[in-house]
């Protein structure tokens, strides 16, 4: 089955798009809040296709997800009750209170971690505001995480450029379908 190669190219063609900075903008902010799919997916092949605005696309990114994360701070700041009852009533009871431990351990720098790793960021965003963390350390060390993490990606897919994009075209489905295998045996294990 060619599943993956067929979603790679329409991202790609979507990529090139004339409107393409104003969606990758537009998920990296609601990415922060509620969105489960990083802007990863949208930044590296814009990168590729264009590799001289990568940084350009990199800052919007960055930008819009810092905007986005300030958004998911006020929602845990000024509906604590409520998140703290939809995190219970979706099941990850557990997963927030080990998000709110380690706040209270590490403080900002949970931030910092969770800005540039490929942990959720809207959990952090939000949990951020449930415990009230300074709002301008917040903004500070999300903004300095999350651009060191789009210019680190923008960088690398715009240094591959279409070149890379080709390689990476031949073995889109392997690659794909391995992705899925791991997904199951890690969930697997983990259940």
């Amino acid at each position: 089955m060619n599943i993956f190669g067929a979603m790679y190219d329409k991202t790609m063609a979507w990529s090139k798009h004339r409107f393409a900075a104003l969606w990758l903008s537009f998920v990296s902010f609601i990415e922060a809040i509620f969105f489960p799919i990083p802007p990863d997916v949208m930044l590296i092949p814009m990168s590729m296709a264009k590799p001289k605005s990568a940084i350009r696309f990199a800052l919007y990114t960055t930008i819009a997800s810092v905007l986005g994360g300030m958004i998911g701070y006020a929602v845990g700041y000024f509906a604590t009750d409520w998140v703290q009852g939809v995190v219970q009533q979706w099941g990850y009871g557990a997963h927030w209170a080990k998000a709110v431990g380690w706040f209270e351990q590490w403080g900002v720098l949970v931030v910092f971690v969770a800005g540039f790793s490929p942990i959720p960021y809207k959990v952090f965003t939000i949990c951020a505001g449930v415990m009230q963390m300074a709002f301008l350390p917040f903004v500070l060390t999300a903004l300095i995480s999350r651009a060191a993490r789009f210019l680190l990606v923008a960088k690398l897919a715009a240094w591959g450029g279409e070149k890379f994009a080709a390689k990476l075209r031949q073995s889109i489905e392997i690659i794909g379908w391995s992705v899925v295998v791991l997904a199951v045996i890690a969930y697997l294990i983990l259940k």
